[in-house]
């Protein structure tokens, strides 16, 4: 079932894959992506995962949608306008091309800068990110046929872990670094 949930060991080859994906998408995007950063599970070293790179692409605004759509279109990604979260655009990976998830935010916007915090914190602290990859596990194999019952069932871990990251934040001084393509 292509909808099954799948946790693999991490791959040292995915920040290779983003680098790949990134330098492409800044190419095609040029100034109109403030930032491109890896973003999710396999954005963070050692940590295991869904084999599915998450992209944000921050943008000024989301109107016209054309500036950015046009480009990742031409690069076969597909806009999916049933996206239900008012906050991001949404792309996909076309027919025959590696799973990818794009993942279009408004720069400096809330949504934005909890994707980046998450990313960092679970960066800096190992020990959370291997509980984090436990706690998947589990869910994968409870939810594995169903990914939204597995998104909600991560939900209470991921706004504890934010709650962590934003006291770390405070105490250091946290700033999203540069962006990563």
């Amino acid at each position: 079932m292509a909808d099954k949930v799948i946790i693999v060991a991490y791959d040292p080859q995915w920040p290779q894959l983003f680098s790949q994906l990134g330098a492409a998408l800044r190419a095609a995007l040029g100034e109109t992506a403030r930032r491109i950063d890896h973003i999710g599970s396999t954005a963070i070293p050692s940590l295991d995962a869904k084999p599915i790179l998450d992209i944000q692409i921050s943008v000024a605004a989301f109107e016209p949608l054309e500036v950015y759509r046009l480009p990742l279109e031409g690069l076969g990604y597909i806009f999916r306008e049933e996206n239900p979260e008012r906050t991001k655009r949404y792309f996909r990976e076309g027919p025959g091309q590696r799973r990818t998830h794009l993942h279009v935010r408004r720069w400096g916007s809330w949504p934005e800068q909890f994707a980046l915090l998450f990313r960092d914190y679970l960066r800096m602290h190992p020990d959370e990110a291997k509980q984090y990859a436990a706690l998947k596990y589990a869910l994968a194999e409870k939810h594995g046929e169903n990914r939204d019952a597995y998104t909600e069932a991560k939900t209470p871990f991921v706004w504890e872990v934010i709650r962590k990251a934003d006291r770390w934040s405070q105490e250091t001084g946290w700033e999203p670094g540069a962006s990563d393509a």
